[in-house]
């Protein structure tokens, strides 16, 4: 599988948001964004991506936020990553409350993502505040038409001769979030070249039998 870079992510309707996360590969610039969104919207792809795309450029730490520890070990000129800040102890939330007030001074650049918007975060409220003063984004979901477009690319890029129907199908019946649908996709090719049979609406229909039952167990 492709690892997520900003070129591959489907961008739908978050063009600034790209942009923005494309200007954190510059060295020694201070900036703070925080972006937000449920469980598939692409939040971990962006995080990743950026973060590989700012490595050579700049000292990265990139944390979970269950990972993150009482200290912050940052360089002057460091982007810092973190994912699901909902996840920090007591002690990183006050290491991360540290790096914001050195942000500035050290030319650090704050990246930090979760699921809820800023004033739903449960951390402490110097925090949250700050969090809440960083550029916030709103990962926009990409509507049907976007996510059958991505699913078709996907699957020319995959060389697949792929019935029609098959995206229609999908994106009525499987999960509705874009990593889920494609990672269907994959598992219908693999299994059109184990089975040597085309990747038709019955294998899909099978497969996704199948990941029903399993989910079941």
């Amino acid at each position: 599988e492709q690892p997520p870079t900003l070129d591959n992510f489907v961008i739908g309707a978050n063009a600034e948001l790209v942009a923005r996360l494309r200007g954190l590969r510059e060295t020694s610039s201070f900036e703070a964004l925080y972006i937000w969104g449920p469980q598939g919207c692409g939040r971990s792809h962006l995080l990743e991506a950026t973060a590989e795309a700012a490595r050579g450029q700049r000292p990265v730490v990139f944390l979970q936020g269950r990972e993150a520890g009482a200290e912050l070990m940052l360089a002057p000129g460091s982007l810092l990553v973190i994912d699901d800040v909902q996840g920090l102890t007591a002690e990183a939330q006050v290491a991360l409350f540290r790096a914001f007030n050195a942000a500035r001074f050290l030319g650090l650049a704050l990246l930090l993502a979760g699921e809820n918007p800023p004033l739903r975060l449960e951390l402490r409220e110097d925090l949250r505040t700050r969090i809440g003063q960083t550029l916030i984004f709103e990962i926009q979901l990409l509507s049907d038409e976007e996510k059958a477009a991505a699913l078709r690319r996907h699957a020319i890029e995959r060389g697949m001769l792929m019935d029609p129907g098959v995206v229609h199908y999908l994106l009525h019946h499987g999960r509705r979030d874009l990593p889920s649908l494609m990672a269907m996709l994959n598992s219908l090719d693999r299994a059109s070249l184990e089975q040597k049979r085309p990747p038709t609406l019955p294998l899909l229909r099978e497969l996704m039998q199948i990941s029903l039952d399993l989910d079941k167990e």
